[in-house]
């Protein structure tokens, strides 16, 4: 996995991904100790508003800045991005009211819709052999997990000498350092399109492709399987640590480490293993196990209460493993369902909508465990990961394949994809993505 660090471009912008990723994870731990010292017991709901806003901002900008940004520099567009998240965190060690931190984190969110789905996209250009682009995908994953496990587990080392306050700095270090890693990079521009798309076309694109492909409807009820086991992890942590625990900061940040401990195995294991099973074999078992674990810890709340500290611990540090099953080699699903040109727009679409269904568990995970408890808020949330794992099934045909076997009824005989690929009789296989001559998916039969 490390040998993808060879290459030059690549290692400058992991470095960037991990350094902004640090210090997100600090951003972490320090807002929901500030929302808890503003909202006490409350502190569910206020993280569980905070993240529906970042879900907001996420799903309403992400095609919006794509389409905006898409004829623009791409190093600018990343850099530009990063300096704004830098100026958010910096102002919110500063404030007092709850509606301050609603505020301040819409524009920090936005600047990261913008940010990501551009860095997203950018890799798959830099490394074109899919092996590679495997491991990158993994080494990813490790870096998201930064967020999760050496953040939380160096916010807490921290917190024995500061106060929570200061580590908002990190936070702005983290963003300005991404910011020059990514100037230091020769990042690619992107190919000129044969013609220029109008706006309404570049902002439905990304969608359009992505809900006329099987294996990405498929891909989407797993995103909603994730969200709805991690929405319950990210809000009610620091209120069933200090809440229900009787535990101090630290605590919350090993409880944090440790489902960031369980995604990084996940991502350690997951390049051999998809080497010999396919991706959707992994991802809706994992589905089906996430849903699983959920409902059964919910269960045994319901039953006997609180486990003990250490199977909490092991209990995160499962959700984690199979939450980054599910989600570490989506990026091998969207690069094989569109063209370069269209990459941008899908990694787009799949930011938007995968953050759809984070809108739709963070409320349930915050506002569901205060106002009925945080058993019943699990079990609803286990139920609804258990269909995400049931509607992939039927959504991604388990003999899905790229090369796909069809015709075009609509194309004249001398149309240049035709030539292209020749016809044998009225039909014709080839590599088969959504496109301007393929609008929908060939059915069998």
């Amino acid at each position: 996995m490390i040998e993808v660090l060879k290459h030059p471009i690549y290692a400058r912008l992991f470095s960037a991904q991990v350094i902004a990723l640090i210090g997100t994870g600090l951003l972490t731990v320090a807002l929901g100790l500030l929302a808890y010292d503003l909202a006490g017991e409350r502190a569910g709901v206020v993280l569980g508003t905070v993240f529906a806003i970042k879900m907001i901002a996420y799903v309403g900008l992400a095609p919006v800045a794509n389409a905006l940004a898409g004829r623009w520099p791409r190093k600018r567009v990343l850099i530009g991005a990063d300096l704004v998240r830098a100026a958010v965190a910096l102002s919110l060690p500063f404030i007092d009211s709850v509606w301050h931190i609603y505020g301040l984190i819409f524009v920090l969110q936005a600047a990261s819709a913008t940010f990501t789905p551009a860095f997203q996209a950018v890799i798959p250009d830099i490394l074109p052999d899919e092996r590679d682009y495997t491991r990158a995908l993994s080494l990813s994953r490790l870096a998201y997990d930064l967020e999760n496990l050496l953040s939380p587990a160096l916010a807490g080392f921290l917190l024995i000498f500061i106060s929570y306050h200061w580590l908002f700095g990190g936070t702005v270090l983290g963003f300005i350092g991404s910011a020059l890693l990514v100037l230091a990079a020769p990042i690619p521009a992107l190919k000129p399109q044969a013609k220029m798309r109008p706006f309404l076309d570049r902002l439905t694109r990304g969608i359009r492709i992505y809900v006329a492909t099987p294996r990405l409807r498929g891909l989407l009820s797993l995103n909603l399987s994730a969200a709805a086991a991690g929405a319950f992890v990210l809000v009610n942590t620091v209120v069933v640590v200090r809440g229900e625990y009787g535990m101090g900061d630290r605590q919350v940040a090993y409880a944090l480490a440790a489902f960031g401990g369980g995604s990084m195995l996940a991502a350690l294991v997951l390049p051999r293993l998809l080497d010999r099973l396919t991706d959707r074999r992994i991802m809706v078992t994992a589905g089906f196990l996430l849903a699983g674990l959920t409902l059964g810890h919910a269960v045994y709340q319901f039953t006997l209460g609180l486990p003990g500290w250490g199977w909490f611990l092991a209990l995160w540090a499962l959700s984690g493993l199979f939450y980054a099953a599910i989600l570490t080699p989506s990026g091998r699903l969207l690069r094989n369902s569109a063209h370069a040109e269209d990459r941008p727009s899908l990694f787009a679409a799949q930011f938007t909508l995968s953050h759809l269904c984070w809108l739709m568990t963070y409320p349930v995970a915050g506002w569901a465990g205060n106002a009925l408890g945080l058993p019943v808020a699990m079990a609803i949330l286990g139920t609804i990961a258990l269909a995400g794992a049931l509607l992939a099934v039927a959504a991604w045909p388990a003999d899905d394949s790229q090369v796909v076997e069809h015709e075009h009824r609509d194309l004249p005989p001398d149309h240049p994809h035709l030539r292209d690929h020749p016809v044998a009789g009225t039909r014709h296989r080839h590599v088969f993505v959504i496109d301007d001559e393929h609008r929908a998916w060939p059915t069998h039969g």
